[in-house]
């Protein structure tokens, strides 16, 4: 059976606040672990009012502290942020606390705009280094060798492994060249997607990594005990898109009964669009539909998403996602 696993931005609600959003997040985590769910990953975004994962490492400790055996990790770390040294660092540091647990998956995005990266003293031209970055870092977790100037400690040495994420070829085809797995973010990036896995399969290169491609998708999946009432919680997610376009990012709005009423016909293409890859209604819709799109696109491992409002709203569809996996929950 395609391992299930989760991607959380650690949303921050109407009404709510940060502090809020991370005891959410580890409950969500601890609800997902004891369903058997396989990963749980956080993603690094800057200067988003309704997403608190900004210091991606530190919320990856907390959740593998509050868990016992699910794997936490980056979906991803942006990699034009940071320097290669410090991840190394950080995510060395994290996988001696939690060996065998801890995912390092990178993005070559900002994954903010122009002004933050400025704030973050780091440039969109960065992104022009990434494969270089990418090698850099792999090189700190290998064993450090006999006068080697520059070490990654902890990290030298340290079994993290390494993931591309992206929504283009540029990561598929970097992937396939370094033999890493690779993470597609369908989600809310679809376009390329089945071009990208057919690159990245193609062209892979067996590694001291991976002996052959391994290849997750990320999918929006809100389930509920009608399709009625999917549909509705799924208008948060939605919102928050339209909302961004119209460049007035905010905390994540409650549902709403009529989507048509808020947004303009161009919106609505945009975002049909952009959360092409998505699944609603109760178990009986989530397993035909995510069965559909696993038969369709056969990825090694699915990786779910879900922006709803209400907390226990966000249990409960994970739950009913992993029923209609068949997931067997742990003791």
């Amino acid at each position: 059976m395609i391992p299930l696993s989760v991607l959380d931005l650690a949303p921050v609600y109407e009404g709510s606040d940060p502090p809020r959003a991370f005891a959410n997040m580890l409950d969500l985590a601890r609800h997902a672990e004891g369903l058997g769910y396989h990963r749980y990953w956080l993603a690094e975004h800057h200067n988003m009012p309704g997403i608190a994962s900004a210091a991606t490492a530190v919320l990856i400790g907390h959740v593998a502290g509050g868990t016992r055996t699910i794997r936490v990790g980056a979906g991803g770390i942006m990699l034009p942020n940071h320097s290669p040294l410090q991840v190394a660092e950080q995510f060395g540091t994290l996988a001696s606390l939690y060996p065998g647990r801890i995912d390092l998956g990178l993005g070559r995005a900002p994954g903010t705009d122009q002004a933050t990266a400025r704030a973050l003293r780091r440039y969109f031209d960065a992104a022009e280094q990434f494969p270089q970055d990418v090698m850099e870092l792999l090189h700190y977790f290998q064993p450090a060798q006999p006068g080697q100037a520059v070490q990654a400690v902890p990290g030298a040495g340290v079994e993290v492994p390494v993931w591309l994420l992206g929504s283009s070829l540029f990561s598929a085809k970097l992937a396939a060249a370094l033999g890493l797995p690779f993470a597609f973010a369908s989600h809310f990036a679809p376009d390329a997607m089945d071009q990208a896995l057919e690159v990245y399969r193609r062209d892979f290169k067996p590694s001291q990594y991976r002996d052959a491609p391994y290849a997750m998708l990320a999918l929006n999946v809100v389930g509920a005990d009608s399709r009625d009432e999917a549909r509705r919680l799924f208008t948060s997610q939605q919102q928050s898109f339209v909302n961004l376009r119209r460049g007035r990012p905010g905390r994540i709005p409650p549902p709403i009964d009529d989507i048509e009423s808020f947004w303009q016909p161009h919106e609505k293409a945009g975002v049909e669009r952009a959360l092409a890859c998505t699944v609603l209604g109760d178990g009986d819709d989530l397993a035909a539909g995510m069965a559909a799109f696993c038969e369709r696109h056969r990825p090694d491992e699915l990786m779910l998403t879900a922006n709803v409002y209400d907390h226990a709203a966000r249990l409960r569809s994970f739950s009913l996602a992993a029923q209609a996996w068949g997931l067997s929950a742990q003791a």
